[in-house]
């Protein structure tokens, strides 16, 4: 296997792609997954406010990005837990933000189940915490995206995907949601 080789541009299916000129391996591009928490209590959703860039001084539900390696149900877990302090579960997958840009962003909103906890903020990448209902967001800075994600949240006409706990035929190495 030749290392260190030069990439050139080869047209792949009609796209213009970086490809190394001594090997097979072809570059198909830059991709982020983002994953963000509608955790729902008595007609109120978790929001944190953010305390750094990008969304600063923002309102948004809790959410982060996958780790190459971390089941993106774990993901949810934690990023929640990490911002808020809340324990929560998943339920379902209720909404999907396709965003093509340099790094094409792909963003999965989850229902999540309240579990426990109080709302607390991390202190670093937020640095505010609660559960709001629609009247209360109406005076705060509600990041616009997240204004979206509420409405789903609260107002949302289906249930979503579910976590296909038992999978059949199992899957190797995946998880899956399902109606």
């Amino acid at each position: 296997m030749a290392r260190g080789q030069p990439l050139e541009s080869r047209d792949i299916d009609g796209t213009p792609r970086s490809a190394c000129t001594a090997c097979s391996f072809v570059h198909w591009g830059n991709y982020s997954v983002g994953v963000g928490a509608l955790v729902a209590k008595d007609g109120k959703v978790l929001l944190v406010r953010r305390a750094q860039e990008p969304g600063k001084g923002y309102w948004t539900n809790p959410g982060g990005y996958i780790e190459q390696l971390e089941p993106i149900d774990e993901t949810i877990r934690r990023e929640v837990f990490e911002e808020s302090g809340v324990r929560a579960s998943v339920k379902s997958v209720v909404a999907l933000r396709d965003q093509p840009r340099s790094i094409h962003n792909v963003y999965i909103a989850f229902a999540m189940e309240y579990e426990g906890g109080d709302p607390t903020p991390d202190g670093v990448e937020v640095d505010g915490a609660g559960f709001f209902g629609p009247e209360e967001m109406e005076r705060m800075n509600v990041a616009p995206f997240t204004r979206w994600l509420v409405d789903v949240a609260l107002r949302g006409k289906s249930e979503g995907l579910a976590f296909d706990r038992e999978p059949n035929p199992p899957m190797q190495g995946g998880r899956g949601f399902r109606v």
